[in-house]
């Protein structure tokens, strides 16, 4: 397990870390109108944190209590996925300014880790509970990012000309 949970935690430090180097908070972000229950902004940072924490600990679970290889790749593949959908997000909101793109990313998120949560359930249950608060996040996050949405379009308007 020892290998493994390093191994995990690195890949979880790697997802965090390449979602936030895309994540700018630029004068752009801080004029969007938000709703009221959003969490300050460095709320955000900790609780991706301890998300991808509690993912990168489900990953070593899930790979040491995989019964065969094809459901270690099996596991590989959704966590791979999953680290996908993550890391896409952000340039779509922050970096490409169009968190109406980045809502319809959040459903191939959330089905990512809801593809986590069952898919590990059968032969690792532990790793499966680890990943409900990421899923619940995710529910959060999507309802944040649809806010936004609502209070901000339309995005990608062309300019006026001058």
């Amino acid at each position: 397990m020892t290998i493994t949970i390093v191994v995990a935690m690195l890949g979880a430090i790697v997802v965090a870390g390449i979602g936030g180097a895309l994540t700018t908070i630029d004068p752009w972000y801080r004029a969007l109108r938000k709703p009221r229950w959003q969490p300050p902004d460095w709320a955000f940072g900790p609780a991706w944190g301890l998300i991808l924490g509690l993912a990168g600990w489900a990953a070593a679970l899930a790979w040491d209590a995989a019964p065969d290889e094809a459901t270690r790749i099996r596991v590989l593949a959704l966590f791979g996925f999953n680290a996908a959908c993550h890391i896409l997000w952000s340039p779509l909101f922050f970096r490409w300014r169009r968190p109406d793109w980045a809502l319809i990313e959040c459903v191939f998120l959330w089905l990512s880790v809801l593809a986590l949560v069952v898919g590990l359930a059968p032969f690792a249950p532990a790793a499966s509970a680890f990943i409900a608060p990421y899923l619940a996040w995710v529910t959060f996050a999507a309802a944040l990012n649809l806010a936004v949405v609502r209070l901000n379009r339309p995005f990608g308007a062309p300019a006026e000309p001058a």
